[in-house]
């Protein structure tokens, strides 16, 4: 038995250590069991940081799938999706009706740690998704002006595992892309507040996002991300700010959603928007 998760390949002899570490290790709780597994099996980003996130996702998968058991979770608060409090921090704002112009110098600013809440509370209010705590690798923006207003949100998220129209327009095959996933980057979240009326400004954002993302990226999970994704509701936009920013729409999804592995399509279909960082992108994702 082998299995797959997060783009790697895991044998029947690491999945029985999983098992093992489970067994052995039960009184430490899941989080702790997962850190082990990602020791002894060196599970880490390009920066060394052990996947514990993703490996305890993979313990849950096989727990459900009855392979092992895992110790009781341990009381944290009220179970299901965390929905972020909102305060008046948070409340709409003046509005800001001008040119890129006036706005310049418009900068990216990554999220601090101590601005976390802010940025949930922001999506939570205002994007149609809402705030979901993002799985593996992510970075979080703030675009600002001159003045230091917030304009609008960025978050860039590890890539979906499977995507046909995706993968079809890469070119790759699944031992391909289990190498060399890590290297495509999902923006998850893209939002401008409502009270931000700017002509151009959502191209502009994206089009900068493209030149620091990049340089970002490699300084905190130490690789060059070859490719940008994202995915566009068609029922409520167009992806017009993406077509500007010269994202290619390379197709639709089926419905199902990345984490769906029951093959139950209930999400609705997405345009799939792309945008190559490197001329090579297709040949480079394509290295044995």
């Amino acid at each position: 038995m082998t299995i797959t998760h997060c783009g790697r390949r895991f044998s029947a002899q690491d999945l029985e250590l999983m098992r093992q570490a489970a067994q052995d290790y039960a009184v430490l709780g899941i989080t702790e069991i997962a850190r082990t597994v990602c020791e002894w099996l060196d599970w880490t980003r390009p920066n060394g940081q052990l996947k514990n996130h993703e490996c305890r996702l993979l313990l849950e998968r096989l727990r459900d799938e009855g392979f092992l058991s895992l110790p009781p979770l341990r009381p944290s608060g009220k179970r299901g999706p965390r929905v972020p409090a909102l305060s008046a921090v948070s409340d709409p704002q003046s509005p800001i009706q001008s040119s890129i112009t006036d706005l310049e110098p418009i900068t990216l600013r990554l999220v601090a740690d101590a601005e976390g809440a802010l940025f949930r509370q922001f999506i939570q209010r205002y994007h149609y998704l809402g705030y979901r705590v993002p799985v593996g690798a992510n970075l979080r923006y703030f675009v600002e002006s001159s003045n230091g207003r917030i304009l609008a949100l960025l978050q860039w998220t590890s890539a979906a595992w499977k995507m046909a129209h995706r993968d079809r327009w890469i070119g790759w095959n699944s031992q391909q892309r289990t190498r060399h996933l890590q290297r495509i980057i999902n923006n998850s979240r893209f939002l401008i507040f409502p009270w931000v009326q700017v002509k151009g400004l959502a191209s502009t954002i994206l089009a900068r996002a493209a030149r620091q993302l990049p340089i970002d990226w490699r300084h905190h999970y130490g690789h060059d991300p070859l490719l940008l994704e994202t995915l566009v509701d068609s029922s409520r936009f167009r992806g017009t700010c993406y077509r500007a920013a010269n994202w290619i729409c390379v197709g639709q999804t089926t419905g199902r959603g990345r984490m769906d592995r029951q093959h139950q399509a209930h999400n609705p279909a997405k345009l799939i928007f792309v945008l190559p960082l490197h001329r090579d992108c297709r040949e480079l994702l394509c290295i044995r």
